[in-house]
C-alpha cells in the first residue's frame, strides 16, 4: 500500500474516531455527569436526555404532540432532549407563559429567523414591545368593524362557487353521498378564502384565487423580475422542513444545508424561495400605491404610518417580514380552524342542529353572508368555535422558552436555567383535570361559568405578553364564516372519511371532500 494510500486511510481513521467520541462518547459523558440536573426528569425515550435525534425522529412521524400527550398522561414532565422539557400540566402554563414571566422566547426563533425579525420570532423585549406598539393599531378591536366588508366580500366569492356545485338534498333516510355528488375540497376553498382576506385586510389587494379557483400567483425575483408560482405549494413546505430538523439547535444550519442533497428537503427549501417572493412582490406593490399617495385602512398603513400619521421609518426588511407573517400566520391558522369547526359538526350532527337554530334565530332566512354584529355574541357559535380550537389547535406543538439564568419553578419544580421548556396546545387541552372527556367534542363545556373558568387553560392562541396579536381578525373571520355555511348549506361527507393531519409547527391538514346542497327554507 502506497503511503498516500496509509495517508488517507489513517485521516479516515481519525476522522471516524472523532465522530465516535463526539457524537457518541460525550453525549453519554455529559448525561452521566449531569452538571445541570436534568436528569432527575423522566426521558422521553431511553436516548432523549443524551440526544436530540430520537425527537427528531418522532417528528418525522407527523404527530409528536399526540404521542407526548399520551406519555404525559403518566408523567408531568419529560425530558424530551438534553437541554429541553416538556410539561403534561395547564399548570406549567402561567409559569412559562403568563404575564411576568422571566421565559423568553428561545434560540429556535433566531436560528430560524430571516434578516429582520418579525413580532411572532423577536426575542428581545425591548424590540418586542416597540414591534407591538407599531402593530396594535392594526389589530385594535375597532378595526373589525371597518374590516368587516373584506370579510364578507370574499364569503360571497366563496358562496358563489358553492353555489355552483350545489347538488341535490340526500334522499331521506341516506347517510351518506353518491361518490359523484362529492366535488368540492372544502379545505382547498377555506384556504383560498383566508389567503384572500388576509392579504385584503393586509394589503388592501385580494389574491383573486376564489374568483380564479386556483392558487397561482405572481412571485418577484430580487432582480425584480417575476413568475408564476403556486401560493399553497409554497406555503406548507418551509415550516415542514424546519419541523422535522430543528430540534438540535447547534446543528440546525448544517442540517439545513445537507438535507438538500435529498430530493425530499430540496423541494421544500425551493418552497421557501418561492414563499419569500410571493411576499416580495405584494409587498412591493402595496409600497408603490402607498408611493403614489394610496391612503388605506390596512395593516400595511399601520406599519408605515402610526396613527398620527407620522412616518415610523421601519427598515424596509422589518416590513417585509411583517407582511410576511401576516400572510403566513394570517391565513395558514383560520383556514385550519374553520375546516376543522365544519369537520367536527359534521361529525356531531346534534351539535350542527343546536348551532342552527342558535343561527337561524338571529338570521332571517333569506340572509346570504351573517352580519358579524348579528352572530358576534351567540354563546354556541363562540363555544362550537372554542371547542375545536381545543380539540385541534391549529399551532399543536409547544411554543419553546428559554427559562432565565437563575432557573424557574415551574409546576413547583426547580429548572435550571437556560433550559428550553415547553406546554403543547394539544397536550395542555386534554389535561384530564380540567378538561373532562378531554377527547370528545363538547362544545357546552363552553358555556356558562364552568366556560368561563376553563379560559386560562385554553392556549390555542398562546398566552400572555406573547399571545397572538391576530386573534379578533381569526374570530371575525370565523365567526361570519361559520354562522353563514350552516345557515345556508348542508354538507355530507363520504363514508368513513376522515380528516388526515399532518403535524409541522401547525397542523397541514388533507383534503375535505363533501356533497353540498342548498338547505330548504
Amino acid at each position: 500500500m502506497s503511503s498516500s494510500s496509509l495517508g488517507a486511510s489513517s485521516y479516515a481513521a481519525a476522522i471516524g474516531v472523532f465522530a465516535l467520541v463526539y457524537f457518541f462518547v460525550y453525549p453519554v459523558v455529559v448525561y452521566f455527569k449531569d452538571s445541570k440536573g436534568l436528569r432527575k426528569f423522566p426521558n422521553m425515550s431511553p436516548f432523549s436526555g443524551m440526544s436530540n435525534v430520537p425527537f427528531m425522529i418522532l417528528a418525522h412521524g407527523g404527530a409528536r404532540s399526540t404521542h407526548l400527550a399520551k406519555l404525559h398522561k403518566k408523567q408531568p414532565i419529560l425530558r424530551t432532549g438534553p437541554n429541553t422539557l416538556s410539561f403534561g400540566s395547564v399548570l406549567a402554563i402561567k409559569d412559562i407563559y403568563g404575564h411576568g414571566t422571566p421565559c423568553l422566547k428561545d434560540e429556535s426563533y433566531i436560528i430560524t429567523a430571516g434578516s429582520h425579525y418579525h413580532l411572532a420570532d423577536v426575542i428581545d423585549r425591548g424590540d418586542h414591545a416597540r414591534k407591538r406598539r407599531v402593530l396594535s393599531a392594526a389589530y385594535a378591536i375597532k378595526n373589525l368593524q371597518e374590516w368587516e366588508f373584506k370579510v364578507v366580500d370574499k364569503v360571497e366569492r366563496l358562496f358563489k362557487k358553492f353555489d355552483s356545485c350545489c347538488t341535490d338534498p340526500l334522499p331521506k333516510g341516506q347517510l351518506y353521498p353518491d361518490p359523484k355528488d362529492v366535488n368540492i375540497d372544502y379545505r382547498q376553498w377555506t384556504n383560498y378564502f383566508t389567503l384572500d382576506a388576509i392579504t385584503d385586510i393586509g394589503l388592501s389587494e385580494s389574491l383573486g384565487l376564489l374568483d380564479r379557483g386556483h392558487d397561482i400567483v405572481t412571485a418577484r425575483r430580487p432582480d425584480g423580475t417575476t413568475f408564476e408560482t403556486h401560493i399553497r405549494g409554497a406555503l406548507y413546505p418551509t415550516a415542514r422542513k424546519q419541523s422535522l430538523l430543528i430540534w438540535s439547535y447547534q446543528y440546525y444550519k448544517l442540517l439545513d444545508r445537507l438535507s438538500n442533497i435529498i430530493p425530499f428537503y430540496r423541494r421544500m427549501s425551493r418552497s421557501a424561495i418561492h414563499w419569500e417572493a410571493i411576499v416580495a412582490h405584494c409587498s412591493s406593490k402595496r409600497l408603490a400605491r402607498y408611493q403614489a399617495g394610496e391612503k388605506q385602512d390596512d395593516f400595511f398603513q399601520s406599519l408605515m404610518e402610526n396613527k398620527n400619521g407620522g412616518a415610523n421609518n421601519l427598515p424596509w426588511g422589518e416590513v417585509v417580514a411583517e407582511v410576511n407573517i401576516m400572510m403566513n400566520a394570517g391565513s395558514v391558522t383560520t383556514a385550519i380552524a374553520v375546516t376543522n369547526v365544519l369537520y367536527a359538526l359534521l361529525k356531531h350532527p346534534k351539535a350542527l342542529s343546536r348551532l342552527r337554530e342558535e343561527v337561524d334565530a338571529v338570521l332571517e332566512p333569506n340572509e346570504i353572508v351573517a352580519p358579524y354584529s348579528k352572530v358576534k355574541n351567540l354563546p354556541y357559535l363562540r363555544a362550537c368555535l372554542d371547542e375545536s380550537l381545543r380539540l385541534q389547535p391549529p399551532t399543536p406543538h409547544g411554543l419553546p422558552r428559554k427559562t432565565p439564568p437563575e432557573g424557574l419553578r415551574i409546576m413547583g419544580e426547580y429548572v435550571p436555567g437556560n433550559t428550553t421548556v415547553s406546554i403543547s396546545a394539544l397536550v395542555a387541552h386534554r389535561d384530564e383535570s380540567v378538561f373532562k372527556e378531554a377527547e370528545k367534542y363538547i362544545p357546552e363545556r363552553w358555556l356558562g361559568e364552568e366556560g368561563k373558568s376553563l379560559q386560562s387553560a385554553f392556549i390555542a392562541f398562546s398566552t400572555g405578553g406573547r399571545g397572538c396579536i391576530g386573534r379578533n381578525i381569526t374570530y371575525l373571520e370565523q365567526i361570519i364564516l361559520i354562522a353563514s355555511l350552516v345557515h345556508r348549506y348542508e354538507f355530507a361527507l363520504p363514508k368513513g372519511f376522515e380528516l388526515q393531519r399532518l403535524e409541522t409547527m401547525n397542523h397541514i391538514l388533507g383534503e375535505m371532500p363533501v356533497k353540498i346542497w342548498r338547505r330548504s327554507s
